[in-house]
């Protein structure tokens, strides 16, 4: 319990603990003060001394130990002990992001551990933690888009939607330009100074209703700047595919990404594109991303103390009753 009391404390006068050094100082004086009252005899025997030595005669240096440790909780109250509690209130010129998700069944291929999704999920929460001053909505597509969760400052709750993905429920393809017209409509009512989409796919466009060019335009038109994500590897990636009966089997998938249509929305929209063949270069791309959209942030950090004295001077003030009393009755005749 003391260890617990102590755990966190911080004093504000720390030099007034040197006082704590006067008690053993007063302990040697005490014990050699009291040798010299105690008084000697010679006798030939001790049988007539057997019962002198009583319990209350043993215990006699109890009201000086009480009288000391009231001395230790008074130093140690005068020190003010304190516990503190830091307040930050952040603010800025946040900017308005929705990343926009590939979850067709391609992205279940291994050639990223332990797949395509899982790797593209964890660093979206990554990046997510990372902007703290940014409101971020997550948009995911595969034959069709969906909006996973509108545009937030509420990073815990976007960061338990990103953790939840999972695209079995859309209609399996490819409508990059479906997903991209969705993230741009996300941020139509923005007023934030920077608007920008972070799109991932694997694939080629090859469903939706809307082509990826128009939504490549709309984008312009609204001031929206796209950054694009190649996800794959180079060749052939193992990929979990439907066999007979119900089964799943792996099987080698050629990678197929349509590099230049990628490269052309991010030339045309102020943004760039980037090629992902491994977790580690995941990671990179998203950590350049976070480097080229500079947040402004303004972080004010109040700090409020608590003081944590009280139990000291009450303890302080027992112990010095507890001296009083026993001096006063049972020990009254010891020094």
């Amino acid at each position: 319990m003391l260890r617990d009391y102590f755990e966190h404390i911080e004093f504000a006068y720390p030099g007034v603990l040197f006082l704590l050094l006067i008690i053993p100082v007063l302990a040697g004086w005490y014990i050699g003060y009291a040798g010299r009252l105690r008084g000697t005899m010679m006798v030939s025997s001790l049988k007539s001394f057997r019962n002198t030595h009583s319990l209350k005669s043993k215990l006699r240096y109890i009201p000086f130990v009480l009288r000391m440790l009231a001395l230790t909780c008074i130093i140690l109250a005068l020190a003010r002990p304190q516990t503190h509690n830091d307040e930050k209130n952040v603010e800025g010129e946040g900017i308005d992001i929705v990343l926009c998700l590939d979850v067709s069944g391609s992205m279940l291929a291994q050639d990223f551990h332990p797949n395509r999704l899982e790797a593209a999920k964890k660093v979206a929460g990554d990046f997510v933690r990372n902007r703290p001053a940014d409101r971020i909505g997550l948009v995911i597509f595969a034959g069709e888009s969906f909006t996973q969760c509108p545009v937030t400052g509420d990073h815990a709750v976007l960061e338990s939607q990103i953790y939840q993905v999972d695209g079995g429920f859309l209609v399996d393809g490819t409508a990059i330009g479906s997903g991209l017209a969705t993230s741009v409509d996300r941020l139509r009512s923005s007023e934030a100074k920077s608007k920008v989409v972070i799109l991932l796919t694997d694939g080629e466009n090859n469903g939706g209703l809307i082509d990826p060019k128009t939504a490549k335009e709309i984008a312009k038109s609204m001031g929206v700047k796209v950054y694009t994500i190649g996800m794959g590897s180079i060749g052939y990636a193992s990929t979990p595919v439907p066999g007979p009966g119900g089964q799943i089997i792996m099987q080698q998938e050629k990678v197929n990404i349509d590099e230049p249509l990628l490269k052309e929305i991010a030339a045309e929209t102020g943004g760039q594109y980037f090629r992902a063949k491994a977790n580690q270069g995941l990671e990179a791309i998203y950590r350049e991303i976070d480097q080229l959209e500079k947040t402004k942030i303004n972080i004010t950090t109040t700090r409020l103390y608590t003081e944590r004295f009280h139990p000291l001077a009450l303890m302080a003030i027992g112990f010095i009753f507890a001296e009083l009393l026993m001096r006063l009755t049972v020990f009254r005749q010891f020094p």
